[in-house]
């Protein structure tokens, strides 16, 4: 295809425009528009998170337990992902269980406007079946009662050091999990408590440095509190069973 000297213009200007915005520290994935999660590439932008490959092993986890269930009892599991964000543990639940055949429900929570616009973006463009609920964790389903909850709430804590392209560019309010990084974590196990039926199952990504501390909150209301190691070996999430 030849293009005229107008359209070569407009392309070096694009392409310029692409490289200023790179070395001023925008990420990659907000210039692109998309972020790769598992089998799906998510829409991302300002305002919300960028997925992370560490996060997809708990997508790992939730499948695995979702087919004992629906092993067990014949019947939907159901599924709630607290601070959704893009929406890529939902989705991604909800478009795997379907192609492995599983039976669930799933329901996503999210305070933020601007990650919404994203999360109900990326359960359009991927065709799942995915509630949307616009709500802090600490008000979402009051009186209602589910078989797991997956979170990956703000963990990091504030005196923690950033770079530059995800501190200046990525919403403070999803990285952040308050001074020393617990305080916003504490909320989301306070929540799965509250919603989680007997028995079922909590999945929740932290801090490198707060497995104990988080198995520590999880003991009073959970068993079965297990630490486990993301894809560069780090203590990154831990699973816990409701009492």
């Amino acid at each position: 295809m030849d293009l005229d000297s107008a359209q070569l213009l407009q392309l070096e200007e694009s392409f310029n425009e692409l490289v200023t915005a790179r070395l001023s520290g925008t990420p990659t994935q907000y210039l692109l528009g998309y972020a790769p999660f598992r089998y799906l590439l998510f829409d991302v932008g300002p305002g919300v998170l960028i997925p992370r490959p560490e996060t997809e092993l708990l997508v790992d986890a939730a499948l695995v337990e979702i087919k004992k269930v629906n092993a067990e009892t014949g019947r939907a599991v159901s599924v709630v992902d607290l601070g959704a964000g893009t929406g890529a543990i939902a989705v991604s639940v909800a478009f795997e269980a379907e192609r492995h055949n599983l039976s669930v429900t799933v329901v996503a929570v999210e305070m933020e406007a601007a990650a919404c616009k994203w999360l109900r973006q990326n359960i359009q463009k991927h065709d799942v079946e995915v509630r949307v609920i616009e709500s802090s964790v600490e008000t979402a389903l009051i009186d209602v009662k589910c078989d797991l909850v997956i979170a990956n709430p703000p963990y990091i804590p504030a005196h923690v050091e950033l770079p530059k392209n995800v501190i200046d560019f990525e919403p403070h309010s999803a990285l952040i999990g308050g001074a020393t990084g617990i305080e916003v974590p504490t909320h989301f196990i306070d929540a799965a408590r509250r919603i989680l039926k007997s028995g079922g199952l909590f999945l929740i990504e932290h801090f490198e440095t707060q497995g104990a501390l988080i198995a520590q909150i999880l003991s009073n209301g959970f068993n079965e509190i297990e630490l486990h190691s993301d894809l560069t070996n780090r203590p990154r999430w831990t699973s816990a069973r409701k009492l």
